[in-house]
């Protein structure tokens, strides 16, 4: 939004200062009182003298306004106030200044303005960190995960509530595809930060598709570096998401370690940061419980988390030739939760196409869910419990039901 838009927008805003603090740049009562008792010698309702104080009133307000409209826009942008400010102080100012009651309004508005423009300095001042709305949107979009939901909202919340946090929080989610780990990685960039997932201060890496070549590891570590350390002083709450973590080579994350560890050394600014890192690894050992579960009668709601993290470290120990489980980031005890991910059953899916459909606006019913359901793959073979794919191509499904 340029100057000129946001002046035309401002103009009722503008007048409303002027009536508000303006008066005082326009005359004392006195003068006023002169400039009236000059006017009535007149013979003519409109003569000379009234004329001039009329003129006079006028370029009073004029300057006034220019003067509000300079200060709105050095707060706002910044740029050359710095060379106004040296020529004003070298040079004789007008004999009035911004009355106060004005320039707390004017204050109010450029704050206003910069919760939807750009305009920090830390290039972090669209930070909402909505915790509530976090939790409504997985309680209402995310299905079947009910321990990821309760980890990731606690560990969240009792982060941001630290004034000065030890370390960085740092996830591991783990899980089939499709359970929902990018789905709950965009829920917490859109609930902390205006922008999501598009924010300065939050940074996604794709394993295959930023680090591809191994052979380059010791180039793509200094780029990493550099583009860590960059968001963390640009803003003083980072996100950083490592996507397909198990692909990554181990060097690469020994080289983010050091933003990840604890510190006592007064790094303020990397510990007011968060890594998740998402990764298939554990699946298998994830459904294997979910599965012994069902088969003994027992609702997946019973699942405790202790259990399941359990066998995700220890399926992780055992991946020697994974550079993620070949990373310091386990021994270490660097990573806070390790966040399951259970699969989907078939109601599960259901709920996922539902979302579909309202998502685009279309009408639905419950054959249309069921056929929609039924047109994806579950295993294992003999239950067909679990569905192979969870929800991540259900929203290409219900293609077939458009006319």
């Amino acid at each position: 939004m340029g100057r000129g838009n946001l002046l035309s927008r401002l103009g009722p805003a503008c007048c409303l200062l002027l009536l508000l603090g303006g008066c005082e740049g326009l005359g004392s009562p006195g003068k006023q009182r002169e400039e009236r008792q000059s006017a009535a010698t007149e013979e003519a309702p409109w003569g000379r003298a009234r004329y001039e104080a009329v003129k006079k009133q006028l370029g009073a307000v004029g300057a006034l306004s220019k003067q509000y409209w300079e200060f709105l826009a050095c707060k706002v942008w910044q740029e050359g106030c710095e060379k106004k400010e040296e020529e004003e102080k070298t040079s004789p100012g007008p004999g009035w200044s911004l009355p106060l009651v004005g320039q707390d309004y004017l204050e109010i508005l450029s704050a206003w303005y910069c919760s939807f423009g750009k305009c920090c300095k830390t290039g972090d001042c669209r930070i909402i960190n909505n915790v509530t709305g976090l939790e409504l949107d997985l309680n209402g979009q995310l299905h079947g995960q009910h321990l990821a939901k309760e980890v990731v909202v606690r560990a969240v919340r009792g982060f941001l509530q630290s004034s000065q946090p030890q370390k960085a929080l740092v996830l591991s989610f783990h899980g089939w595809s499709g359970t929902g780990k990018n789905f709950v990685a965009r829920m917490v960039a859109a609930n902390l930060y205006r922008d999501g997932l598009k924010s300065e201060c939050v940074r996604v890496f794709i394993a295959l598709f930023h680090f591809p070549h191994h052979k380059y590891v010791d180039s793509y570590k200094v780029q990493l570096e550099r583009q860590i350390s960059e968001t963390v002083q640009l803003c003083k709450q980072s996100l950083f998401i490592f996507d397909e973590a198990e692909k990554l080579h181990f060097g690469l994350l020994d080289a983010i370690k050091p933003f990840m560890a604890r510190s006592d050394d007064g790094q303020r600014g990397n510990r007011r940061s968060i890594f998740l890192f998402l990764s298939n690894i554990g699946g298998n050992a994830i459904n294997e419980v979910a599965l012994d579960f069902w088969r003994a009668g027992r609702a997946r709601e019973e699942i405790p988390m202790e259990l399941l993290e359990q066998q995700l470290r220890l399926e992780m120990l055992q991946l020697a030739e994974n550079g993620y489980a070949r990373s310091h980031l386990l021994e270490e005890n660097l990573v806070d939760f390790f966040v399951p991910f259970l699969p989907l059953e078939y109601h599960h899916v259901k709920l996922c196409a539902r979302d579909a459909f309202l998502a685009r606006g279309l009408p639905y019913t419950e054959a249309a869910l069921d056929e929609v359901a039924r047109m994806m793959v579950f295993v294992p073979k003999e239950e067909k419990l679990f569905s192979a794919q969870g929800c991540k191509s259900v929203s290409q499904r219900i293609n077939y039901f458009l006319p």
